[in-house]
């Protein structure tokens, strides 16, 4: 990781079309186990997917997954032989588990979607303090791992356990700032789905993406998705540390909106994800001929489920047709989707893109807003230029 220290590539940018500016960001390919990735910090490392990638697939590539860290000290690598996974707290037997031992307990696979809670912060208006990304800080991957529930069982988790928190390998830079540890309930941390990963898309886990092993917490914002995970302790009452009582908060209104003077509203840690759904191969601006055929495709999600369907609109909102939905592969996954546009015979046509859930949930027609620049999921929107 010593090449953080020169990482942009000479002279290549790429245009993110931020409301609040800067537009341009630089490209990096600098970053271990990283290839091309817009950057939008060093220390931490913020590594955004250019969103091109994501219309190669429905699994985003290992070496162009988004990279998001709070602390900068981070390993710069793991002795695996040496390395041991605690498991403590209010168990019935305190453990320490080398790969070998996680390795040897039940394998299982999950496709699901790693999304920054402040995915598209960039994009809000008025703008918001924090990294300022556009729509790549997302990917989705195939997780293979162990499940938690399995590890838990393990130690022993004894009566009137309420919680459980992780904690990884990274440490804060100055003394007394708040280690990064997340926690979830003990009912949704032994729920079967959330698991420990060893592997992403088939190989390891990158350096940068929590080798040599991650929590996956399928359905929620990656937060909770502890990387370089090292230390699992069962607790017997709440969580009242700084990331979850001070830090990812948000309004507990619908959409998690307020407006930008409101004060006063009461706020709960944000969990849940909520549907997306963008369009891959064209983008705005896009010229196309008068009366052409123009193929149309994207991906969606449905966060926290399934997605149930994806609806295009090729005159700006008014009317709405069903898409074509490729393969499912897995409930919290990627779906792509297919359709197809006639071109009017001059002018600017406005396409959207909207996905429903399997809960019924619809994306947003108009954008919210918190002081966080979290959970985004309004309705996306491309322009065709007919010449």
């Amino acid at each position: 990781m010593g090449a953080m220290v020169s990482p942009a590539m000479a002279g290549e940018s790429v245009t993110l079309n931020l409301p609040g500016g800067p537009n341009q960001r630089a490209l990096t390919a600098a970053f271990p186990q990283k290839g091309r990735m817009i950057l939008q910090r060093t220390r931490p490392p913020l590594l955004e997917t250019p969103f091109a990638v994501f219309d190669r697939g429905v699994f985003t590539p290992n070496d162009q997954f988004f990279v998001r860290w709070h602390w900068a000290v981070i390993p710069e690598q793991v002795d695996v032989a040496a390395f041991r996974l605690s498991v403590r707290g209010h168990v019935n037997n305190t453990l320490a588990l080398s790969m070998s031992d996680v390795l040897a307990l039940p394998r299982v696979e999950m496709a699901a979607v790693n999304q920054c809670s402040g995915n598209s912060r960039g994009l809000f208006e008025p703008r918001v303090a924090g990294g300022q990304w556009a729509n790549g800080a997302m990917g989705n991957a195939k997780w293979t791992g162990v499940r938690l529930r399995d590890v838990l069982d393990r130690a022993g988790v004894k009566g009137g356990a309420v919680a459980v928190r992780f904690n990884g390998l990274d440490e804060p830079v100055v003394d007394g700032a708040p280690d990064f540890m997340k926690s979830l309930d003990i009912d949704h941390a032994r729920d079967g789905e959330v698991m420990l990963a060893y592997q992403m898309n088939g190989e390891q886990l990158p350096l940068l993406n929590g080798f040599p092993l991650r929590l996956i917490v399928p359905g929620w914002y990656s937060t909770y998705w502890v990387k370089m995970l090292s230390d699992i302790e069962v607790l017997d009452a709440p969580d009242e540390t700084y990331w979850m009582t001070t830090a990812y908060r948000i309004p507990d209104t619908p959409g998690a909106s307020v407006k930008p003077e409101e004060t006063g509203f009461k706020t709960v840690p944000i969990t849940r994800m909520v549907p997306r759904s963008f369009f891959t191969n064209l983008t705005d601006g896009t010229t196309v001929g008068p009366g052409a055929s123009v193929p149309v495709r994207g991906i969606a999600f449905g966060g926290d489920c399934g997605v149930a369907k994806v609806e295009m609109s090729a005159d700006g909102g008014t009317t709405w047709q069903a898409t074509a939905l490729d393969r499912d592969e897995g409930t919290y996954g990627f779906r792509r989707w297919t359709s197809s546009v006639t071109a009017p015979a001059g002018g600017v046509q406005t396409l959207k893109v909207r996905c429903t859930n399997t809960k019924s949930v619809v994306q947003t027609a108009e954008p919210n807003w918190n002081g966080g620049g979290f959970m985004r999921n309004v309705i996306e929107s491309v322009r065709l230029t007919v010449a």
